[in-house]
């Protein structure tokens, strides 16, 4: 493995983590930045790529600094710091057949019991590392690296695991010792097919443990396929055991229902008898079911091609539970000697061993069930699944799920559910560990499971690729493209740019690249990081139609199907262009597709400085994504939303699915790199981009200087940089376009005189010298935000922040902005501050308050506004404010166009504006008179 050449002016010590190692906590003293150099010191490198104008900083370069981010980071860190990663491992540690040291996976989406069969499991595991090596790049913190290594370590061995042949797995047994077959380990015993011989008449009889409740999970089944079958599961679909018996499928099976069921945990005796018409069902020695009207037995059975113990002929859950002391008889035993059997072994009982199959299961290892009937019919201990198809094969469940998804043709998670996007959060995690604590492990582990991915889809023909990625759900596969370039760039192999391209959706690529919308009906996160990696994928093969897709996408969310809030999606779709108000639901705006677009947005600006990228971002950012965070500790979840509804009323849920959704996910990562934008440097060290108005401290080795960021933002109004070190730079100051008219920038208290242009960077070009201070004022004002499919439903905005409302009522609330508004336009004087609680108001009564509050309190992000007469300064005119076939109103019209420099210029305005509303005929001279006069009255605030 070779390591490319860093950048020469050694930016982003740690740039492969771009945006996935997160930030820290205000650092006190020498000490801690001490730590914090340790641990980017001990991490390996990612070069940027060369296509990139703007460099990012290593999280460990930048550090927070007080503020509502650092408070929420540090919940998180908190949760990172405790939680116990063996219960993450322990689905891989099952998977692989190794003890799992009684750990209890997380449940919901995370675990052998989860969601759609746990077809997800694993996933969490690779958010929880990447989000652990972005604690440790950014603290430094011991505990950080420590259980990084626990997990890669338990993932190398869970990949030697799978590529041996399973070992039995020894526990006490009822008599000596027993086998085990854990709980996700797929583990069986296979039978020789000549184990019932001609056998007419059979006895079965076993000790079991079941170690889960999962119905129909087979304790036998011998049989050909789905119509020729007999077996003996542990519960049926009333939890107690049944045997059955057909020809014909299962509409002909012939059965036996016990009526007892065998308790989880504890050791059973079961055993079944066929002779004739009778066949009798026995648990711990006593009758538990009859059927007497019995055609069918093993004769009529014949050879049959499978005999299995805990594994069935359908698609059942694999028996979890112990085994010892099986035998078959090739007669019935009667009820006297079944009773026999609870008290002791067969060889002691007075029925004997059986003499068809007789396994007392006293093996610690290896993969042979001994037979002492004589027969020497010696049992297989077995996967279900047999073994990877690569060496480098490494996930949570068997690799079958993968070979599943290449003859899919419809979606249907209960079978397969993302595979390749687990995958690919396995694979960032490992990544990202590499990159933070420079782990060879998890590079090798990475490696593999890209040699593997290669080895799989690289002989698939090019329509099967096409019909996989676009099947929803199952051929999910996240930012994994973006994840395989960085492979790419670290190692220089040239099999994972190939390996990247096999992930091509072309009809996405195609449309996005041509400006063609087929967005409506898609789902959105399984789309937004295929875009992130076409960037990336650009970027290591100068395919421009990549990056053009990437930008197309981008203007077809944003703002076309963006909320205020910087989210997207409703139940995970897309709707079409512009529906906004129409969408409106409890299941807006998935958190993952925050963390992706923003993802994207950063990416596309290191190509094109535009500033609608940092727009978005801040956004997104500083509402969703601080808001999808409860303020609140927890030790078992990290408390982030799944979805974010938008309807009136709405109480965010932070513990969706027991905390483990995709969205946790992401929520743990972005919750511990939020200074990941806050500053970007050119690439060739000629400026520094100020992006984000966030409290933070930026150490810039290359150029010898540190910029610290002072600021209680978004409280406060503005920030100070103050500059440590001598260099010559241009500071690239972004101008928010929501800033207000009194937007300035001071150098040492003396101000700049410069055209500020809202929406914009303002070039600050001078040699710095350690001691200057740089001061901005970014002067919010409130504006409403409309939706476009409805000009009556808007959203209030003061500065970056978005208002609600904090209100239980289900129905959307009326309120009038244009009462008091200012001359600048600025509609805060119809709210009133609420004092000592900065950025919160009353508005006729209700509380508005920032959605960046981790609260429960019900909200509307969205309220009709009405603005029935014409009012000015609190004066009411008292006529119908009129409104044209549009929608507009003339309110509307009249405070489109300020700010007004002074009264009389606005009065000037409304004279000659209701003029023409009176030429159009929708105003009366009367009235018009009446309007005029009520300004002319109003104080207006300037």
């Amino acid at each position: 493995m070779s390591t490319p050449e860093l950048d020469r002016r050694g930016f982003l010590r740690a740039a492969g983590l771009v945006g996935a190692l997160p930030l820290l906590s205000p650092l006190a003293g020498t000490t801690a930045a001490s730590a914090v150099a340790t641990a980017a010191t001990s991490g390996t490198a990612l070069p940027a790529p060369a296509a990139w104008r703007l460099r990012p900083f290593a999280l460990a370069d930048v550090s927070l600094g007080p503020g509502v981010f650092a408070d929420k980071r540090d919940l998180m860190l908190d949760y990172a710091r405790g939680y116990d990663v063996n219960r993450l491992l322990q689905v891989f540690r099952a998977n692989a057949g190794l003890p799992t040291l009684g750990a209890v996976a997380p449940g919901g989406w995370e675990g052998l019991d989860g969601e759609a069969n746990g077809n997800l499991r694993g996933h969490y595991t690779g958010h929880f590392l990447s989000m652990l090596s972005q604690a440790y790049a950014s603290t430094g913190e011991q505990v950080y690296a420590d259980k990084i290594s626990t997990m890669v370590g338990a993932l190398v061995e869970c990949r030697q695991a799978l590529n041996q042949p399973p070992s039995v797995r020894s526990v006490p047994g009822r008599f000596g010792t027993a086998v085990e077959s854990q709980r996700g380990s797929y583990q069986f015993a296979q039978l020789p097919t000549t184990v019932l011989g001609t056998a007419v008449q059979l006895t079965f009889a076993a000790w079991v443990k079941p170690g889960h409740d999962a119905a129909w999970a087979r304790i036998f089944d011998f049989g050909n396929d789905t119509t020729r079958y007999m077996y003996l599961a542990a519960r049926n679909q009333n939890g107690v055991p049944r045997f059955a018996i057909t020809t014909g499928g299962g509409g002909r099976e012939q059965g036996i229902n016990a009526n007892v069921s065998l308790p989880v945990g504890e050791w059973s005796h079961v055993a079944l008898t066929l002779a004739g018409t009778v066949g009798t069902l026995y648990v711990n020695g006593v009758v538990a079911g009859r059927n007497t009207a019995m055609t069918l037995g093993p004769a009529q059975l014949g050879q049959l091609a499978s005999y299995w113990l805990g594994r069935s002929l359908y698609p059942d859950p694999v028996y979890a539970g112990a085994f010892d002391d099986v035998n078959l008889w090739s007669r019935a035993l009667t009820d006297i000697e079944v009773a026999a059997l609870r008290t002791q072994p067969a060889y002691a009982a007075p029925a004997g061993r059986g003499d068809l199959a007789s396994y007392d299961l006293d093996e610690t290892g290896g993969q042979v069930l001994h037979d002492w009937s004589g027969r020497a019919q010696h049992a297989s201990w077995l996967r279900t699944w047999g073994g990877p198809s690569h060496p480098g094969f490494l996930a949570a469940y068997p690799e079958t799920q993968f070979i599943t998804l290449e003859t899919m043709t419809a979606p249907n998670y209960l079978v397969v559910w993302a595979p390749y996007y687990t995958a690919h959060k396995i694979l960032r995690g490992l990544l990202d560990a590499h990159l933070a604590t420079g782990d060879a492990r998890a590079l090798d582990l990475a490696e593999g499971m890209c040699d593997w991915m290669y080895a799989r889809l690289s002989r698939l023909p090019a329509a099967t690729l096409q019909r996989m990625w676009g099947i929803f759900s199952s051929g999910e596969y996240g930012g994994i493209v973006e994840a395989i370039c960085d492979l790419h760039a670290l190692t220089g192999k040239a099999e994972y740019v190939a390996l990247a391209k096999l992930f091509d959706l072309n009809r996405l690529i195609d449309s996005c690249a041509g400006a063609q919308d087929i967005l409506d009906g898609l789902h959105a996160n399984q789309h937004i990081p295929i875009l992130t990696g076409l960037v990336r994928l650009h970027d290591e093969t100068g395919d421009d139609r990549y990056l053009a897709a990437a930008k197309g996408f981008w203007n077809m969310v944003v703002p076309p199907r963006m909320y205020s809030i910087g989210g997207t999606s409703t139940g995970e779709f897309w709707r079409a262009s512009g529906r906004i108000a129409g969408t409106i639901s409890d299941t807006n705006a998935e958190t993952c597709c925050a963390y992706n677009m923003l993802k994207l947005s950063r990416m596309l600006f290191f190509h094109e400085q535009n500033p609608k990228y940092m727009e978005y971002y801040e956004r997104a950012l500083v509402n969703q994504v601080l808001g999808s965070k409860q303020d609140k500790a927890d030790a078992e979840k990290p408390l982030v939303t799944y979805f974010i509804g938008l309807t009136p009323g709405h109480v965010r849920d932070y513990t969706p699915k027991q905390g483990t959704t995709c969205c946790e996910g992401t929520g743990m990562e972005s919750a511990t790199k939020y200074q990941d934008s806050v500053f970007f440097a050119a690439a060739d060290g000629s400026a520094l981009y100020l992006n984000l108005f966030i409290a933070s401290t930026l150490r810039w080795a290359a150029n010898g200087v540190t910029v610290e960021q002072s600021t209680t933002f978004p409280v406060e109004q503005g920030t100070r940089l103050t500059i440590h070190g001598n260099a010559t730079f241009d500071l690239m100051v972004r101008v928010p376009s929501w800033v207000g008219p009194d937007f300035a920038v001071t150098v040492n208290g003396k101000t700049l005189k410069v055209d500020a242009v809202p929406g914009t960077y303002l070039r600050v070009a001078r040699s710095w010298r350690s001691g200057d201070v740089v001061t901005v004022s970014l002067p919010f004002t409130l504006r409403t935000e409309t939706a476009p499919d409805d000009r009556s439903l808007q959203s209030l905005c003061y500065g970056p922040v978005n208002l609600v409302t904090r209100d239980a009522s289900r129905s959307y609330r009326s309120f009038g902005l244009y009462r008091n508004a200012a001359l600048s336009g600025d509609l805060l004087p119809s709210l009133t501050p609420v004092e000592a609680r900065p950025l919160h108001f009353t508005l006729d009564g209700h509380q508005v308050a920032p959605f960046y509050e981790g609260t429960e309190d019900p909200t509307h992000v969205y309220f009709r506004r009405s603005e029935p007469t014409v009012v000015f300064g609190g004066r009411n005119s008292g006529v119908a404010n009129p409104v044209r076939a549009n929608g507009s109103s003339l309110l509307d019209e009249l405070w489109s166009g300020a700010p007004y420099g002074s009264k009389t210029e606005l009065l000037k305005t409304l004279d000659t504006l209701t003029n023409s509303w009176v030429t159009d005929g929708l105003l009366s001279a009367g009235d018009r008179s009446a309007v005029l006069a009520a300004a002319k009255g109003a104080t207006f605030v300037a």
